[in-house]
């Protein structure tokens, strides 16, 4: 039995691994703000750590005694600053980890975070590469997913608000895409078998590529709107839209716009090459019962 931290327990992905973790019998450590949503992992078996990462000193206790921690970035949509308070936590978990001298750590990283700079909301997430890459003696992987199909569930306002799907992202650009689900099943078998060694980088593409006006087509036939487009906005206006509707503030809704223009411009997708072992199972055409689920809510 290993014991294992999950930062960001109550979200898509760090509610997988640590599922997957406390189902193989491991003793895991979950963290969350918000007690009530980790009672379903501790209904599991594992024990909750209610605090906030922003927090180093609760970071750096939480880490106590672990063999592997899974490493996140959350960006605080509405902050006036949101690249700074991601820098904040990955020196945060930096210090935790070399506090506690731990040797095993699982960064959920992105596409773009090669970039550094660039890459909007994927930024931070570069910086925290770069931090742990300084790191000696610490085994390190850098998983890499792919834009989420998650993410696409940002369309249905727009749909039953104008009728059509629309955000800045090229219409015709076809991309990778993948579920939430797959990253986690993923990230759960490194951190099981410890495969990783010294500090390396792993990319999660999804099934296939698709486009937004594929991904349109598919999800209107799955609301029942077989006639559904999408249309692509421009970046200004975009950006004060998204602010303007509440989702986001305004410096999260021109990271947003950065992030769209970098898949544009294709350097947000240019460091990798699909394989079949960073092919994962699950096509949009499955994913689209759960846009209608959403979208019927």
């Amino acid at each position: 039995m290993k014991n294992y931290v999950i930062a960001g327990a109550t979200g898509n992905i760090g509610k997988i691994v640590a599922k997957e973790l406390l189902a193989k019998g491991q003793k895991v450590k979950v963290i969350g703000r918000n007690a009530e949503k980790l009672n379903e992992l501790v209904a599991l078996g594992a024990e909750a750590l209610t605090g906030n990462i922003s927090d180093k000193d609760f970071l750096i206790k939480a880490f106590a005694g672990a063999d592997s921690v899974f490493c996140l970035l959350t960006p605080d949509m509405h902050s006036k600053d949101v690249v700074k308070e991601q820098y904040l936590i990955a020196d945060n978990y930096v210090e935790a980890v070399k506090a506690n001298n731990i040797k095993n750590v699982l960064l959920l990283s992105s596409v773009g975070a090669h970039l550094r700079n660039g890459a909007g909301i994927v930024d931070g997430l570069g910086y925290m590469e770069e931090l742990f890459l300084q790191l000696k003696d610490v085994n390190v992987l850098n998983l890499r997913p792919t834009y989420f199909m998650e993410n696409t569930l940002g369309l249905i306002g727009t749909i039953k608000q104008l009728g059509f799907a629309g955000n800045p992202v090229n219409g015709d650009l076809k991309f990778p895409i993948v579920a939430t689900k797959d990253i986690g099943a993923v990230a759960a078998k490194r951190m099981l078998d410890f495969s990783f060694k010294g500090n390396t980088v792993e990319y999660v593409l999804g099934a296939k590529d698709y486009s937004y006006n594929e991904i349109t087509a598919i999800a209107g036939n799955a609301i029942g709107k077989a006639d559904l487009k999408f249309v692509q906005f421009p970046y200004n206006e975009a950006a004060k839209g998204m602010a303007a509707s509440g989702w986001c503030g305004e410096d999260a809704a021109n990271l947003m716009v950065a992030l769209a223009k970098a898949m544009n411009e294709g350097t947000l997708f240019n460091a990798y090459e699909r394989t079949a072992e960073n092919t994962s199972p699950t096509t949009y055409e499955e994913f689209s019962h759960t846009f209608a689920w959403v979208y019927n809510m």
